[in-house]
């Protein structure tokens, strides 16, 4: 039981993402005697989790729209906020991904995740692949692994182990979907390490995918494990809501950038908006080049900071009609190979992901543009973004007529690129971090850039803070 004389050990978090809402709420569980102060620029939280539910019954994601649950700690955070009734799983009927090529939209080969096939009569039969793409795969199971230890960028891996065609039609789209990154300079060992392993382990990666789908059991999905992937009923905004109310006797600051942090005889002084705190402690959850300036005067830490780089990406939601549709896809979304030369990245179709999200009849269409190879799409204006989204459409799924709703969120620079040594980067400031006594970093820069991987950098952050704050 804390000692009423004791003054309150004073917290403060940066950054009102979920990784900074992730960190508060934990520190809040472990140490209820903290006074957390929770400083966020927005006059909003939830950073790029953002969900608008409309009057006429459609439920529209801005970002993310669903997490996956093999990585625990969101399923974890939502239990403990009480949510687990309300969590919804994908629609197995309509769990596939489709792939452009030439125009067409084809499904993913059944058991082909992200990089590696488990099942290869699917791939013998795939439209994707030529015959030469083909073989070229099977031939995977022969190719000795590699020796070196040395950071390799995702199409040098991919190539070497799959061939030239497979990265091409498959893996660069599938995996373009998740970092909208360039793959000559994204690290294989800081984005996809389990397929490093994989090659270490099995020698290859047809191999150790017919190993775990022996151990696992028979899956049927192709592109991602749609059947681990959850989303709150209301939302990705009901878990920023739910730990809003959570953290609602707290010291929230929205509206409050925060300008400097410097440690001053054993505290942390932050600059906000004018004013000056005093803290025990500080999770810096920002993004690297924000985190970077507000550190200026931590020289080590900033330049590391300021070396990660960020890419953007708009994100274009459409609501239709279904007989709009002249060529409907029975699965949750479509990805775009960079070969295909098309200006946009991928496609998913919400309202067939989840239901509840809009009035039967009515669709709804997210279109991703933009990305590390291609920033200047990214930020075209209204008008020619929907030129460009309905143009796309209107050729791949036969879209006709004007959508019922279109509208654009940019999020610009907000995806952090995981390039060759980006693994060593983060060790070098997670140790300069440590020599800094009451400083945590948290975020979606270091080691992670999914919802799980952020609520567990947030509440990692959280539990040094308790354990520096009790003299562990």
């Amino acid at each position: 039981m804390t000692d009423p004389q004791t003054p309150k050990r004073r917290v403060a978090v940066i950054g009102g993402g979920i990784s900074g809402l992730a960190a508060a709420h934990r520190l809040m569980e472990l140490n209820d005697a903290c006074e957390i102060h929770l400083f966020e620029a927005d006059h909003r939280l939830g950073g790029v989790l953002q969900t608008t539910v409309t009057d006429d019954g459609f439920l529209l994601e801005n970002s993310a729209d669903n997490f996956i649950t093999n990585i625990p700690f969101a399923m974890d955070l939502c239990r403990r906020l009480g949510m687990e009734e309300s969590m919804l799983p994908t629609n197995d009927a309509l769990r596939k991904a489709y792939v452009v090529r030439q125009g067409k939209l084809y499904p993913v080969p059944e058991g082909f995740v992200l990089m590696a096939p488990s099942k290869m009569w699917s791939v013998v039969t795939t439209p994707i692949l030529s015959w030469a793409g083909k073989l070229r795969l099977a031939q995977e199971y022969f190719v000795p692994k590699r020796k070196e230890t040395s950071d390799e960028c995702l199409e040098s891996f991919v190539t070497r182990r799959l061939g030239k065609e497979a990265y091409e039609r498959l893996v660069q789209p599938l995996i373009g979907g998740i970092y909208t990154a360039d793959p000559t300079k994204l690290s294989i060992q800081a984005t996809l390490r389990q397929f490093v392993e994989m090659e270490r382990k099995h020698g290859s990666l047809i191999k150790g995918m017919q190993r775990r789908e022996g151990a696992n059991g028979k899956q049927n999905e192709s592109g991602a494990r749609y059947s681990m992937f959850v989303a709150p009923q209301q939302g990705m905004g009901q878990l920023v809501q739910k730990l809003e109310q959570r953290l609602s006797q707290q010291n929230i600051h929205v509206n409050t950038p925060v300008d400097t942090v410097e440690a001053k005889d054993g505290k942390w002084i932050v600059q906000a908006s004018g004013e000056s705190h005093t803290f025990d402690a500080v999770v810096m959850a920002l993004p690297a080049p924000a985190a970077s300036k507000v550190l200026g005067s931590l020289p080590v830490l900033a330049e590391n900071l300021q070396a990660i780089p960020y890419a953007g990406c708009s994100v274009a939601i459409l609501v239709v009609d279904q007989k709009q549709i002249g060529r409907p896809v029975a699965g949750f979304g479509f990805v775009v190979p960079e070969i295909e030369r098309r200006k946009i990245l991928a496609g998913s179709f919400s309202s067939a992901k989840f239901p509840g999200r809009a009035p039967d009849g009515k669709v709804i269409i997210r279109v991703f543009v933009g990305g590390a190879c291609h920033p200047e799409l990214a930020d075209l204006a209204d008008d020619q973004m929907k030129r460009v989204v309905l143009d796309e459409l209107g050729d791949l799924i036969d879209l006709r007529g004007e959508p019922e709703k279109f509208l654009v969120t940019r999020w610009m620079g907000k995806m952090p690129q995981y390039h060759l040594g980006h693994l060593d980067r983060v060790a070098a400031l997670e140790k300069e971090a440590a020599r800094l006594p009451g400083l945590e970093l948290a975020g979606n820069a270091y080691r992670g850039v999914g919802v799980p991987q952020c609520i567990q950098s947030g509440e990692q952050a959280a539990q040094r803070v308790a354990d520096y704050l009790s003299g562990r």
